[in-house]
């Protein structure tokens, strides 16, 4: 995410190395290449020059103390520019109303239809909301189908009326409908298009004007960077609405989407998406985005994900497993799905401060566990259970079972085995003091 951003705006930094105070000589070449990454970046010309004209007064105002090398002023004062750039706070959906009525427009291919999903998934888990998913994408071809396979995951009820050439009619109907069964969210999927059209345009107005939703949410697809923020300008000439939400996040090298759109609409982005899975939802945080982009990580949103999925019965569980030697490949194979329910992990890996760098050019997808559990699902319950009776004939049978050569079996248990003891030395009191005593003796 932003890492071609990351990387620019580091190489813009060290130009301060060593630089004994900030002056107005040394600023300049350093806010010029600023500039230059974030035009490169995508960013709007008028909207890059204004950044970086801002920080200059900043930077040459600050009473620099003697502790604070310049470098790192400017690192501060560009991170708090940018949040701020970006809309400076997160901003709550609106669910009051009952039912609170939700309109998602966009064009088509932004991500609509899986950003519905995604939004009654989380209102329904984070918000205890009761949603109803609408179909009023009538044109293009399986968006109702696409809908009802999404309400199925997160199991949500979803309106259709299939034959219907009136999707306002169908809005209304909708409406009617989850008042009837007690429903108290309405998440209204709408058409697309591939450009902006007056038809379009008309129905979409139409559909607002029919329902009056609480929260009008435009989706736009991040990686289309200014085409994306001009888009958005269109849409909110007529449509008003309340929020954006940037999309395809994790492919998004450049950022330019991000760090303009706030400032030509004024209206903040609302969420995130990154990835196809229903989790893959975030509110969007300016300051812990703006932490991200200047390659600090962002450890608040890494612990909220580990949290999450976090089992209190289940950890208790397995802390008198670990404390009795008794963890096995089962409780290893839990321990994997937590983790991949938290996201991507290169995305995950990027939250942790300095490892963005580390994983630059690490290419990680999301099967990275599938050669693993291949494995263990390819053992017997007992081998499971007590991998102590792992010998060699179980271990080439797994290999077969597994598609997997015997190496890869074998370089397995021995990383099981390495992250028993480890966990046994924590749960021991030992701690870190413990890892660090095993680590030396490795080398």
């Amino acid at each position: 995410m932003f890492e071609n951003l990351t990387d620019r705006l580091d190489k813009s930094f060290k130009i301060l190395k060593g630089q004994g105070r900030i002056s107005e000589i040394n600023i300049a070449e350093t806010l010029k290449d600023v500039r230059r990454a974030l035009l490169d970046a995508d960013v709007n010309f008028k909207i890059a020059k204004s950044f970086t004209d801002t920080v200059k007064e900043k930077a040459l105002g600050q009473d620099v103390l003697n502790s604070v090398k310049p470098g790192q002023m400017m690192v501060k004062i560009v991170h708090d520019e940018l949040a701020l750039l970006m809309g400076g706070q997160a901003m709550d959906i609106n669910l009051k109303g009952n039912p609170t009525v939700i309109l998602i427009a966009g064009l088509q291919g932004s991500g609509k239809t899986t950003f519905s999903g995604k939004l009654a998934n989380h209102l329904k888990l984070k918000k205890q909301k009761m949603p109803l998913l609408v179909a009023c994408d009538i044109y293009r071809p399986a968006a109702i189908e696409q809908l009802k396979i999404l309400g199925e995951q997160i199991q949500v009820p979803v309106y259709t009326e299939e034959g219907s050439k009136d999707p306002v009619k169908i809005a209304k109907n909708a409406v009617k409908q989850a008042k009837k069964d007690g429903q108290n969210l309405i998440i209204i999927d709408t058409a697309g298009r591939l450009a902006i059209d007056q038809e379009m345009m008309n129905e979409i107005t139409a559909i607002k004007k029919a329902v009056d939703p609480h929260e009008t949410l435009f989706v736009v697809d991040s990686m289309t960077g200014q085409d994306a923020v001009n888009t958005a300008k269109e849409f909110n000439d007529r449509l008003d609405f309340n929020g954006v939400v940037l999309t395809k996040l994790d492919g998004d090298t450049r950022g330019g989407a991000a760090l303009s759109i706030r400032s030509v609409v004024n209206k903040p982005i609302k969420f995130i998406g990154s990835g196809e899975k229903m989790e893959a939802i975030d509110v969007f945080h300016p300051d812990r985005m703006a932490d991200r982009i200047l390659g600090m990580g962002d450890v608040v949103s890494l612990v909220e994900k580990a949290q999450e999925q976090y089992d209190q019965e289940g950890a208790r569980k397995l802390s008198k497993k670990i404390a009795k030697n008794q963890f096995d490949f089962n409780d290893f194979l839990s321990q994997i799905e937590q983790i991949k329910k938290m996201g991507n992990i290169k995305d995950l890996a990027g939250m942790i401060p300095g490892m963005g760098k580390m994983m630059k050019n690490v290419d990680v997808d999301d099967d990275a566990f599938k050669g693993i559990e291949a494995i263990i699902q390819s053992m017997t319950p007992e081998e499971r259970e007590n991998p102590k009776v792992m010998n060699g004939s179980r271990r080439k049978r797994i290999a077969r079972g597994s598609g997997n050569d015997i190496q890869e079996v074998n370089r397995l248990i021995k990383q099981f085995d390495e992250t028993k003891k480890m966990m046994k030395m924590m749960k021991d009191g030992k701690g870190m003091a413990g890892l660090m005593n095993r680590a030396s003796g490795m080398r």
